[in-house]
């Protein structure tokens, strides 16, 4: 004879508590119920309708089925009417997890065998969404069926979910615990597949280790994530034989760094283990082991340490990202682009981001808004230029929870930081003086019979800062338009893929072709640049080349967004009259060298005394500063080879044009 019983509070109280489950979330918790029940293995059959929708789940599992004794625990949860419950709290427990099918489905029924002493028992239960305060039993039968239980969901009326973001959110829910029972051959199966987590993998690594004192092994695995996982990052203690002693939150917790990661720990130190928090060690219970045990701390530091390895490279990367981030929003100040001193002090407050962060990555997370992020910045840049780092080392001990070590690693990264920078920015100077001088030898000297192609060009292709800093190199020479676009799309897009250029000129080769990206004003400004033999005048034939590509560019949709403005520079040791006017003609725009400019396009015409004069006065007030003795710069070449030799020491040689692997 079936029985209808009612839960402690009215349907609507129950879906207000359980308001913050999702359709994903709610799956979920019938798996977790499964894997409660000491299932081992879960299967999901998700049967599709002819419109490609869902029309049934059943989750089934191994495990001990639910005692009908127990039903009232089951079904009847300690709710209180007040309380909003959350996905992550307690998986399965108090029942919580079986009322949530209201947020995809109308019906759902249990259909569960147990053990008890009288043998296998099935029995059936059914709940409606309209009516989540009450359940409907069946009476129990004799059955000769292995324990499990199987869940069916009827009348699915959330469309949005599917077999493909079932599966991924499983694959992310379970990926750390189905890890942690791998040798126990946990599965889940989504209509008979194994749920592979294996995209959820950023990092695996195993090691196994002795201590030698006593003769005490164990291995240590560690997982870093690519995702949040559905509960903290944590050691797990596993004892020799494979079963789990217990677990606890790792250090890097709530860091605001997106480090996930878990830590197996296996040792036949586990097997007689007190992992609570003990004071001190009783002498009577010495054979069980605690967290006083040497061997215990030898195996915490040296964990530790694999975290700290693996997390340093991880907040590299990341903080890549926070720097993006902030100069979209204009929080640095207003750096000149052309300006080295400027791109020096963007490179010391860019550092010192990067050791921030790497002590202490919360400081740069979406807590603070963006004018909060400004005024922060502007701070660190005010302290930057006085030099005071160590009042900055204070302030910060005072106000971030570090540890002993991370305190003294910070100290270390910001003493360092602010050394090397001046050390590197020294050399990078001097070094650009020697390639004005190499450069100036290659034009000027006719005795070491330069040319176009190997020498003048070879320079600039390494040395096209002379043109504007923080330039990335699309294409040099070789490459002709078709190509030059399709690096140009890769650099823009981060996709390669095949263009048509139906321009007669397309395989026109560029000399020089680099763009700079302006994240703060979500701009491009491209340069193209093209370089004539020392002895040849420049006249109308070479500006009817560089206009020719400039069609070429306007007639390619790809080249010309708004945002993108577009420089060309032809460049040699003298001009002719042709040229003269030509400058004449456009000096209404104010700006020297300029032949033509319509809308974002400017073509210049620029000898190369003009360009070494420029660089003159860029860097004049550094060279007082640094007293430069110039006259050691002076190398004497016997050939431009030579001189093109010599730049692979130079410190302020260019990265290499784009490679793009096809």
């Amino acid at each position: 004879m079936s029985s209808t019983e009612s839960i402690l509070i009215s349907s609507d109280g129950i879906k207000k508590s359980l308001k913050k489950y999702k359709s994903l979330n709610a799956i979920a918790e019938y798996v977790w119920n499964g894997f409660d029940a000491n299932a081992t293995k879960i299967n999901i059959e998700i049967e599709i309708n002819v419109f490609g929708k869902i029309e049934s789940i059943c989750i089934s599992d191994n495990g001990a089925g639910i005692n009908k004794e127990q039903l009232n625990q089951k079904f009847r949860p300690f709710f209180q009417s007040e309380k909003v419950y959350n996905p992550s709290d307690n998986h399965g427990k108090n029942g919580v997890g079986r009322l949530t099918f209201f947020t995809f489905a109308t019906d759902a029924i249990w259909e569960t065998v147990y053990k008890n002493e009288k043998g296998q028992q099935h029995y059936t239960i059914s709940v409606n969404s309209n009516k989540l305060d009450q359940y409907m039993a069946s009476e129990e039968s004799d059955t000769i069926e292995q324990p499990g239980t199987t869940v069916s969901f009827y009348n699915i009326f959330d469309h949005d979910i599917s077999i493909t973001n079932i599966t991924e959110f499983l694959a992310k829910e379970f990926c750390w615990f189905l890890e942690l029972h791998k040798k126990d051959n946990y599965s889940i199966l989504i209509n008979s597949c194994q749920l592979d987590y294996s995209e959820s993998i950023a990092i695996k690594e195993c090691k196994s280790f002795i201590i030698e004192e006593s003769n005490v092994s164990f291995e240590v695995t560690l997982i870093c994530w690519n995702h949040k996982l559905s509960e903290y990052s944590k050691y797990y203690f596993i004892k020799s034989d494979g079963t789990e002693l217990g677990k606890e939150n790792t250090t890097y917790n709530n860091k605001g760094d997106n480090f996930y990661h878990s830590v197996f720990i296996k040792s036949s130190l586990f097997d007689n283990f007190d992992l609570s928090n003990v004071v001190y060690q009783i002498p009577l219970l010495e054979k069980t082991k605690n967290k006083k045990s040497k061997e215990y701390i030898f195996i915490m530091e040296t964990v530790n340490k694999l975290l700290i390895d693996k997390r340093k490279p991880f907040l590299k990367e990341h903080v890549s990202k926070v720097i993006d981030s902030l100069d979209i929003i204009s929080a640095f100040p207003n750096y000149n682009a052309n300006n080295l001193i400027y791109m020096y002090k963007k490179d010391q407050i860019e550092d010192l981001i990067t050791s921030l962060y790497i002590a202490q990555p919360k400081i740069f997370s979406n807590s603070m808004n963006k004018e909060q992020k400004k005024t922060f910045i502007r701070l660190l840049d005010l302290i930057m230029e006085s030099g005071d780092v160590d009042s900055l080392f204070q302030i910060l001990q005072e106000i971030l929870d570090m540890d002993t070590f991370e305190r003294e690693e910070l100290a270390g990264m910001l003493k360092y930081t602010h050394m090397s920078n001046i050390t590197k920015t020294i050399k990078l100077i001097k070094d650009r003086y020697q390639a004005v001088n190499d450069l100036r030898d290659l034009v000027f000297k006719e005795e070491l019979d330069a040319d176009e192609v190997h020498h003048v060009q070879k320079f600039i292709e390494q040395h096209y800062w002379l043109f504007g800093e923080q330039y990335n190199l699309v294409t040099a020479a070789e490459p002709n338009f078709v190509e030059a676009l399709k690096r140009y799309l890769h650099y823009l897009h981060e996709e390669y893929s095949n263009v048509e250029v139906a321009h007669p000129d397309r395989l026109k080769q560029m000399d020089i072709f680099a763009v700079r990206q302006d994240l703060a004003h979500s701009t491009f400004n491209n340069i193209v640049v093209e370089l004539k033999h020392p002895s040849i005048v420049l006249g109308e034939k070479q500006l009817s080349q560089v206009k020719k590509y400039m069609e070429v560019i306007l007639s390619i949709d790809d080249f010309n967004a708004s945002n993108m403005t577009w420089e060309f520079y032809l460049v040699g040791n003298r001009f002719n009259s042709y040229i003269e006017r030509e400058i004449l003609n456009n000096r209404q725009h104010g700006e020297p060298s300029l032949v033509f400019h319509v809308d974002n396009y400017k073509i210049y015409v620029k000898t190369w005394s003009e360009i070494f004069a420029d660089f003159e006065m860029r860097y004049s007030h550094l060279n007082k500063v640094l007293n430069l003795q110039r006259e050691k710069l002076q190398t004497k070449y016997r050939s431009a080879d030579e001189v093109i030799e010599n730049q692979s020491h130079n410190a302020a040689k260019m990265p290499p044009e784009m490679s793009i692997a096809k």
